[in-house]
């Protein structure tokens, strides 16, 4: 039977990702978000709004998709309207799809917010787990939307029959614009000012996640990790942590970084640093750098996402994430976190979004 999957939240790094590698495996992959890509050659786009059932409903009336991608969610004010929200988004799509009986697997995307509780609750006593994370810890006893997310595939699953996973990434590297958390091409473009500006590329985080062990996840990583746990029986209806595999301190990578970019690195210095507060004035600057370079981005805001950069290397512990389910399965690749930075920075430059 021929695979065809719809990739929700197309636009965005995971997604994207998982679109061009379901592609070249040669399946039909249907890409829907508010704002569709048009540029992945072979993605079927389609628009629409995940709060409207009405229009889901129009926009899926000829689709019936085997696999469904879920890797979208929308950020709000307070962590109860995250759960409202995120919740109806994932509700609709699968009351959308439901009569069509088509539906083999769903994959829900959340994170590792899991165990930490949401962007404020991990720095407060009494939320922070114990690490490395594994996904047989308990959900913490406050309000997290990911629970109300995968309360919803597990309910639809039962009604409808199909299989599910659940992925659990720590911090995403890959290409994205406009994505509202993007740390990799956010400190791209601190890179970029600070080499033009001549400041020093100044760690903004936390001695915890200075001196602590850390893993990030690699988006092609995370594509490999969706199909594979999609198409295997072995891992169907099981939550799974995926990273690159390998633990790192930022004491090591921040120099690193630097060095790809030729700029001074400095590290901890007993101070969190913002990094949003460090950026928050650089956008005139940032179009004077586009300008110069003929780059293809002039507003810093689509590239940057400074706010979830400071809270991910704020953290007061440091996190790192437990692969053993995955690896007894059988999922076993591996990713040079150096090289999931570089392979970026390289894409960022020869698509013109950085100098």
């Amino acid at each position: 039977m021929e695979k065809i999957a719809l990739v929700v939240g197309a636009s965005g790094i995971t997604g994207s990702n998982l679109a061009e590698k379901l592609i070249s495996q040669g399946w039909m992959t249907y890409g829907l978000a508010r704002n569709p890509k048009t540029e992945i050659q072979g993605l079927l786009p389609i628009t629409a709004d995940l709060l409207s059932l009405e229009i889901l409903n129009e926009a899926l009336i000829d689709i019936a998709p085997t696999h469904v991608f879920i890797t979208s969610w929308m950020r709000n004010e307070t962590e109860a309207e995250n759960i409202r929200v995120n919740s109806l988004m994932v509700r609709n799509l699968l009351n959308a799809l439901s009569s069509k009986k088509s539906v083999q697997h769903v994959a829900l995307v959340t994170g590792l917010k899991h165990y930490l509780g949401p962007f404020e609750a991990y720095a407060k006593a009494g939320t922070l787990p114990v690490t490395p994370v594994r996904e047989e810890h308990p959900r913490l006893a406050i309000e997290n939307f990911y629970y109300a997310q995968e309360d919803e595939v597990y309910a639809a699953a039962e009604r409808d029959g199909f299989t599910w996973s659940i992925h659990r990434p720590h911090t995403v590297i890959g290409k994205a614009v406009g994505n509202m958390m993007n740390m990799g091409t956010t400190l791209a473009v601190y890179a970029t000012i600070c080499k033009e500006s001549g400041r020093p590329f100044r760690f903004p985080g936390s001695a915890a996640q200075w001196n602590g062990l850390s893993d990030v996840t690699d988006a092609r990583i995370l594509a490999e990790h969706l199909i594979w746990a999609s198409t295997s029986d072995i891992a169907a209806n099981q939550a799974f942590n995926i990273t690159n595999g390998e633990l790192f301190r930022w004491n090591w990578l921040w120099f690193k970084l630097a060095d790809w970019f030729h700029i001074e690195a400095l590290g901890f210095d007993g101070s969190i640093h913002s990094l949003e507060a460090e950026l928050a004035n650089d956008a005139p600057l940032w179009k004077e750098i586009a300008n110069k370079y003929h780059l293809q981005e002039f507003d810093l805001n689509r590239l940057a996402s400074a706010w979830h950069t400071d809270l991910d290397l704020g953290r007061p512990i440091e996190v790192m994430t437990d692969m053993s389910k995955s690896r007894k399965l059988g999922f076993t690749l591996y990713q040079d976190t150096r090289e999931s930075f570089f392979d970026l920075f390289e894409k960022l430059r020869a698509e013109k979004l950085i100098p």
